[in-house]
């Protein structure tokens, strides 16, 4: 009874090894003494002890691949791209996926390298950033042309990364801060523009608004002065001296004004009782002397006339 408890324990053993589970988005692959034989998806199976086998199993399920590639745009420079693919085994071609490459990973790089290494050199290294897309839509077309008839569909594929040798990025970086200072001068010269400008428009209209007031004032000063002058030819005293009275009063006005104003800076030259006297007659004879050589001068355009 002793020796026959190995054997049954060993019998059990196979008997259990004949059974095998095979995980959700799984795909199993059976020999039968080194030939294929069938693929079992997901679920419980079972297959002859020693002489079935499990060759391998394969995933289902989305997988990603990253490969990074340095290479050098149409303007010289170099840089490095990160490109994700995004990928998965057909489930009808778990045959072809699982014989007819050893290595897919690497097969997947070496379109990834060739497709980029053909696209970028076309491409300036700003274009490389704007463009991205369209090297991922080119590595994605050329991905499942070569890798469909191995049993694998290319979901998508991302330039997921671009960076440049570091010194381009400096002076990348020196450009856009050279742009926006430029930019910012350029502001500031138009803030500061139309800030002359306005103070420019309000100093003239200040000027326009003075000029206004002082011909107004002068208009009054001079409808006063016709007054007055109305008033003293009532009362006997002709034009001449009417204007020489009023020049004089004015000027003692001004005298009397400036006198009444303490903080005055103002330097008056001797001024006298006498002074005003001899205005005022040389006031009247040059009134007189005006008024004759007017005459005199419309005589000799009467005679010419004639």
């Amino acid at each position: 009874m002793l020796y026959i408890a190995p054997f049954i324990f060993i019998g059990l053993l196979i008997i259990l090894s004949a059974f095998f589970i095979v995980k959700q988005q799984t795909a199993a692959i059976i020999e039968r003494f080194g030939k294929f034989h069938s693929i079992r998806q997901s679920g419980l199976h079972l297959k002859i002890p020693l002489i079935d086998r499990i060759a391998g199993k394969l995933s289902l399920k989305i997988q990603q691949l990253d490969v990074i590639i340095e290479t050098k745009t149409l303007d010289d420079v170099f840089v490095k791209l990160k490109v994700s693919v995004q990928y998965k085994v057909i489930k009808d071609k778990v045959y072809d996926s699982f014989y007819k490459l050893d290595y897919p990973h690497d097969q997947i790089t070496s379109y990834v390298f060739d497709v980029v290494r053909a696209e970028v050199p076309k491409m300036k290294l700003d274009d490389v950033f704007v463009k991205k897309d369209d090297i991922a839509i080119a590595v994605k077309t050329e991905l499942n042309e070569a890798m469909s008839g191995y049993g694998f569909d290319i979901i998508k594929t991302l330039v997921t990364d671009i960076d440049p040798d570091g010194q381009v990025k400096e002076a990348m970086n020196r450009i856009n801060a050279s742009e926006r200072e430029k930019i910012a001068a350029q502001f500031e010269g138009d803030a500061q523009r139309i800030l002359i400008v306005e103070r420019a428009k309000a100093e003239a209209e200040s000027k326009r608004l003075q000029g206004q007031g002082i011909a107004d004032q002068r208009r009054e000063i001079a409808r006063g002065l016709e007054e007055s002058v109305e008033v003293l030819n009532k009362v006997g005293i002709n034009s001449q001296e009417a204007s020489a009275l009023i020049v004089v009063t004015q000027h003692y006005d001004t005298l009397q004004s400036i006198g009444q104003e303490t903080n005055s800076n103002l330097i008056l030259l001797p001024n006298s009782p006498q002074a005003g006297s001899q205005m005022l007659n040389d006031m009247v004879a040059s009134f007189t002397a005006s008024n004759q050589i007017g005459e005199a001068m419309k005589n000799s355009k009467n005679k010419k006339k004639e």
